[in-house]
């Protein structure tokens, strides 16, 4: 019995389908290097973690700066998953290691962006290079007050 060339690319496809979704999800983690301080990086991250995510901070160490975490999520086949958090000094700059080994690695990548989104929203941009302090976000614009009428004659 001959399997024609169409069914053989559907079952091909199906099969291929099959196993990205039956995967384990990857182990990677997701790295960037920043111009944020250590502390800057470190103090951000956990209230990110905490007040933003809502995530339980299971082990916390400023010194070595890591956070262990935990929280719900849909995509896991339990109730809960664990994360990690690391913030490494290099030479000029300072390295965010996000893990969730749990999830596929997007994730990592989507917590990463959103804890590089606080550290700007709270700190402004990052200083160059051999610069000395971050520039400070813009003021927000005020209101001129109203103008006074003229005096009359």
């Amino acid at each position: 019995m001959r399997i024609a060339s169409s069914s053989r690319a559907a079952l091909a496809a199906a099969l291929l389908l099959f196993d990205l979704l039956a995967s384990p999800p990857a182990g990677a983690r997701a790295e960037v290097d920043i111009g944020y301080t250590r502390e800057q990086a470190f103090s951000a991250a956990l209230r990110y973690l905490r007040v933003d995510l809502a995530y339980e901070v299971t082990e916390k160490d400023a010194d070595a700066a890591y956070l262990l975490f935990s929280f719900s999520d849909p995509e896991l086949q339990k109730k809960t998953g664990h994360g990690s958090i690391e913030v490494v000094q290099r030479e000029r700059t300072v390295r965010l290691l996000v893990s969730l080994p749990e999830l596929p690695s997007y994730r990592e990548d989507v917590l990463k962006r959103g804890l590089l989104e606080k550290l700007h929203t709270e700190y402004g941009e990052p200083p160059t290079p051999g610069g000395d302090e971050p520039k400070k976000p813009p003021p927000k614009a005020e209101e001129p007050p109203p103008a006074e009428p003229p005096a009359s004659r």
